[in-house]
């Protein structure tokens, strides 16, 4: 299929070639047939993508200060990987439209194939000839309705949204600034919600347009025009409230809300503009300040959008679907009339053409429609019973080999593309002497087709069962979400793939039981978990320089984990499980590695309310492992420094930067220190993707046995399950 997109590093706009997405569960597959160009967002987004680097960091402080934390905590080409790989990808353009629903995924029972939806968000709503639309985005068109009415679905969902939060009474006076496509909209609704309006904007067509469809008068806001009918229609008061949809660095817009607002007035701001508040006017007249947060209750937020989860109506009246459906409903009525605002319908095949003339002015319009083409494609220690560690069970001893020729290359399928796969595993596979990376698949198109483009595989693909069924490929890397994890390794063993699992492997005990019983019924065990510490090579020679020992070790692993800005997926912990049980294995395989022995216990203790926890690890010898993952540090701190501690030596890591190691000698003290600074953070994926490699190419052991792969994930487990006991949790191997 076919999608508009946007590369953001050099500008360049692309209709693009793209698999097309699966229909997942809690969802639907919606093929377009109007999607309408955002004038505002949109070429506010095309403009900035064609700046200088120097422009795109002044435009986006805030990436900035999250590059510049990146670079403290991972180190300068780490982050330089990390930030041109976002950079230099495709991104999607678009998120309102109107299309037929093609497929109907699990879970879905308001909709049926062949109805006619409204669909928003700019994940899900692409200009792109199908999406897959989750159940709380899409809402049905009422009957009579035409498509390409119905393509506004989203922006009046915003529209009205601002006017919501604005509180509208019958009688009462707003006033608009800038009457662009959101304003438009905006001031039509307040019509239809018995509110005079006035209208500011330069434009003198927009001017004439709003006044055509409700305000009582418009006018170019630098003029006289604007205040005198301010005065004429509030009897000198001054408007009920304002509403800001003006884009653009002028602070002339809050200016004037402050000069035309009445005493203790709403100002709402809808658009982006600039927002120097003058103190002493808003002060004097104590002007409650509003914003508006795009379609309504329910954005941003994953559980809402992503599984569905409603909000009651008793308790939040009007959510985003709600919104959507409403103005859906006003449509179909006649109480809002967007025919006036079309400018221009464009051929979906012509949308670089048409984004070339809106960037360059020479298409002036309100709204811009994009039509699809109508024929059809193919779619595509207490007394907690103690946790049993699985045996690992394999019928007739060691797991088959599939047979391969030593001069083959190693053929490669990435489940997921994401930013670890990008940018930590990928361009080290990429261009990498007998390896072929033949199949990216992941669950939206343009991921695929961007991990395509940049690290060369043969095809991209959203069909998982045609990999697992593809012969030709010899590993499967599960690089996805922490939830699906389990379940993509399950499959990939039952196949016959020698599979490698971002960790964690699994998020519950059934879930590692599943994947257990996959390598027993199928005789696989070809897997490694992307444990990657134990194979970094500062930490390599640490333990070399360290030597063998002959008594028990004390070993404290400090994790400056830091804290996850809000909405990231890792706090969705009802589906992704905690931070800890997601990456809590990598410290814990770090520790058992530096003592070469599996834990036989855990105790974890956290404050109340704190993500903060203390996990103390024993070992069969008498060794302990204290971990303490701690998100409440100094960001400017190292994010992990270990000691290793025992026979009169010391091994000391320090975030992957310096390595050193004490020891009392016959004659004095020896000490250790590595020799340089490395160029950058090495943490061992170069290193273990070399060894899965060989091990894969020769059929030889995997890096990793299994039986500590299992071990590290039911400690890792068994954290919580202590936190819950608040006593020791005893690792008791099943036989």
């Amino acid at each position: 299929m076919k999608q508009v997109v946007q590369n953001y590093k050099s500008g360049e706009l692309a209709v693009l070639d793209v698999p097309v997405p699966g229909c997942k569960p809690g969802g639907v597959l919606v093929r377009s047939a109007f999607s309408l160009i955002s004038t505002g967002t949109e070429l506010m987004k095309v403009s900035e993508a064609g700046m200088s680097m120097l422009g795109k960091a002044r435009s986006r402080p805030d990436q900035v200060a999250k590059v510049m934390q990146s670079v403290a905590t991972n180190g300068v080409p780490a982050t330089y990987r990390k930030v041109m790989g976002k950079l230099d990808s495709y991104t999607p353009l678009g998120y309102s439209l109107c299309g037929v629903v093609e497929q109907v995924g699990a879970g879905i029972d308001d909709v049926k194939v062949g109805d006619l939806v409204a669909c928003a968000g700019n994940e899900h709503a692409l200009h792109a000839e199908l999406n897959w639309v989750p159940k709380n985005l899409y809402a049905p068109v009422p009957d009579g309705l035409a498509p390409r009415h119905a393509a506004f679905g989203t922006v009046g969902s915003i529209a009205m949204q601002g006017v919501r939060q604005g509180e509208p009474q019958l009688g009462e006076v707003a006033l608009v600034i800038g009457l662009g496509l959101i304003g438009q909209l905006v001031v039509q609704l307040l019509a239809a919600a018995g509110v005079r309006v006035v209208g500011a904007d330069p434009d003198p067509v927009r001017c004439e347009l709003a006044e055509r469809l409700g305000a009582a008068a418009c006018g170019d806001p630098a003029s006289a025009a604007v205040e005198a009918a301010v005065a004429e229609l509030t009897g000198g008061h001054g408007v009920d409230q304002v509403f800001l949809a003006a884009g653009g660095g002028s602070n002339q817009p809050v200016e004037l809300a402050a000069r035309l607002c009445r005493d203790r007035g709403r100002v709402v701001d809808i658009g982006k503009c600039r927002l120097d508040l003058p103190w002493n006017a808003y002060y004097e007249k104590e002007l409650d300040v509003r914003f508006s947060r795009s379609y309504g209750p329910g954005r941003y937020d994953p559980e809402y959008e992503l599984e569905g989860r409603d909000y009651p109506i008793g308790y939040v009246r009007w959510t985003e679907r709600r919104n959507l459906a409403c103005f859906l409903d006003l449509l179909a009525r006649g109480s809002v009339d967007v025919e006036p605002l079309v400018s221009h319908v464009a051929e979906f095949d012509d949308a670089v053409e048409t984004y070339r003339r809106l960037k360059d002015g020479e298409l002036k319009a309100v709204a811009v429609l994009f039509r699809y083409p109508e024929q059809k494609e193919e779619a595509g220690e207490v007394e907690v019973p103690a946790v049993a560690v699985p045996a690992v069970k394999r019928p007739g001893g060691k797991a088959p080999t599939p047979a391969r020729s030593a001069q083959a290359p190693v053929r490669l399928a990435f489940v997921g593309a994401g930013n670890y796969a990008t940018s930590m595993l990928l361009p080290h596979l990429a261009g990498r002497e007998g390896v072929e990376l033949s199949t990216v698949v992941t669950t939206t198109a343009l991921s695929a087709a961007n991990a395509q483009r940049k690290f060369g595989f043969a095809e991209a693909t959203t069909d998982l069962d045609a990999v697992l069924g593809d012969k030709s490929i010899d590993a499967v890397f599960v690089v996805t979400r922490h939830s699906s994890h389990a379940e993509l390794t399950r499959r990939a063993l039952l196949a016959g793939k020698t599979v490698f699992v971002e960790k964690p492997l699994a998020l519950t005990e059934d879930e590692l039981a599943g994947v257990l019983a996959a390598v027993e019924e199928s005789g696989n065990d070809r897997l490694q978990v992307g444990f990657n510490r134990r194979f970094a090579p500062l930490l390599q020679e640490a333990r070399k320089r360290f030597g063998a020992r002959t008594g028990p070790a004390s070993l404290r692993y400090l994790v400056n984990a830091g804290r996850l800005q809000h909405g990231s997926w890792y706090l969705q912990q009802g589906t992704e499980g905690s931070r800890f049980a997601g990456e809590g294995g990598h410290f814990i395989d770090t520790a058992s590695w530096l003592l070469d022995a599996d834990p036989v216990s855990v105790y974890a203790t956290a404050a109340p309310g704190n993500e903060d926890l203390q996990v103390v690890l024993r070992y069969p010898d008498g060794s302990t492992a204290t971990i303490s993952y701690v998100t409440t540090g100094a960001a400017g701190f190292p994010k992990e420094t270990l000691d290793l501690i025992a026979d009169g030596k010391v091994l000391r890591l320090d975030d992957f930067v310096r390595a050193s190691v004490f020891a009392d000698g016959g004659v004095g003290r020896k000490r250790w220190v590595s020799s340089r600074l490395p160029k950058a953070r090495d943490k061992g994926q170069n290193a273990e993707l070399a060894a899965f490699i060989k091990a894969v190419r020769t059929g030889g052991p995997m890096p990793v046995p299994l039986e500590s792969l299992v071990a590290t994930t039911a400690a890792t487990l068994s954290v919580q399950t202590g936190l819950v006991g608040g006593a020791p949790v005893t690792l008791a191997r099943a036989r």
